[in-house]
């Protein structure tokens, strides 16, 4: 506990805003909770957040040693980043978010701020339910990876335990992740299977696809099934057997049907008389299928969760529903 005298600069301050000022490394919303659970009292007593204090004033402060520090860039950015998530599920291990197109997951050379597991972590700190400072703390992480202008779920990690077990559930292909995409054209059977190997280039951050074995090349699978044609376009579910590094965008375009807005596999020309910039793919169901052991995520099991809205179904399949 910390205790102090109201001066006369903060005469005829609201309580909240003094607190605000004197603690910048407390969220807003954290202290509005410590003053409701009267963990900020005014002359020994609890007071309310618009009440205006008066020289001479007792404030004692029940409040945590860390929000005491003097702002340095790391904990300032923590406390006062304002994070913006989807959250489709959220439990004491893990966190199921809805990661918007353009946004990346992990910083790189083009983004070092404005990342998905920066809102994460900003979000669990500001929750109280995750603090870089406690030694030894256990960082959220990601257990999935979307491309930046590609959306849908993302797994997160709050505890190692949950990031533990959920990678083995991934590795054990527990998992059933489903894709909507649109693609150039109609393809040739309405239901099917994408199957070949897939080769990492790096340097370029691209992929090729062939049909017989590589040094170095992974098998890749993909199921899809054709929902809807409309205007020289065909909307496309997708279950990923393998999670291989842009495999459905390079298997789409291997077999001659780009994805819409694809302009690394795709075609300019095609992408420019639809008006799409990128690429029109969405992770937007997620279903745990646990055939071992779960441990801490055994109430997953058997869950399944969804996206509410695509944006590029309502735009170019208006009247779908997903």
């Amino acid at each position: 506990m910390k205790e102090f005298i109201v001066g006369t600069n903060d005469a005829g301050q609201r309580l909240d805003r003094w607190l605000a000022k004197t603690l910048p490394l407390l969220p807003a919303p954290l202290a509005q909770k410590y003053i409701r659970l009267k963990r900020v009292k005014l002359n020994g007593r609890g007071a309310k957040r618009d009440v205006r204090l008066v020289q001479g004033d007792l404030l004692q402060l029940y409040i945590n040693d860390e929000f005491f520090q003097t702002p340095t860039p790391e904990n300032a950015f923590l406390s006062l980043y304002q994070p913006k998530l989807t959250i489709l599920y959220e439990d004491e291990h893990i966190l199921l978010v809805d990661k918007r197109p353009g946004l990346v997951v992990h910083p790189d050379e083009t983004e070092r701020v404005n990342t998905l597991i920066t809102h994460i972590q900003a979000y669990l700190y500001q929750k109280k339910e995750w603090s870089p400072y406690q030694e030894g703390a256990f960082a959220p992480a990601l257990c999935n990876r979307i491309d930046r202008n590609t959306g849908g779920i993302v797994i997160a990690a709050k505890t190692a335990e949950g990031l533990r077990v959920m990678n083995q559930k991934i590795r054990d292909r527990e998992l059933k992740k489903y894709y909507l995409c649109i693609v150039h054209g109609t393809l040739p059977r309405p239901a099917g299977r994408l199957e070949g190997y897939i080769l990492k280039d790096e340097a370029k951050k691209q992929v090729t696809v062939s049909s017989r074995p590589k040094p170095g090349a992974k098998t890749a699978v993909t199921l899809y099934e054709t929902l809807a044609v409309r205007n020289g376009l065909s909307l496309v579910r997708c279950q990923l057997i393998t999670g291989r590094t842009h495999q459905i965008r390079a298997q789409f375009a291997a077999a001659g049907h780009p994805l819409l807005g694809d302009g690394k596999y795709g075609s300019e020309r095609q992408n420019k008389r639809y008006g799409r910039s990128y690429q029109a793919l969405y992770s937007y169901r997620l279903e745990f299928c646990f055939t071992t052991d779960a441990g801490a995520l055994a109430p997953l099991d058997g869950q399944q969760f969804q996206v509410e809205q695509v944006d590029f179904v309502t735009e170019y399949f208006p009247g779908f529903s997903l």
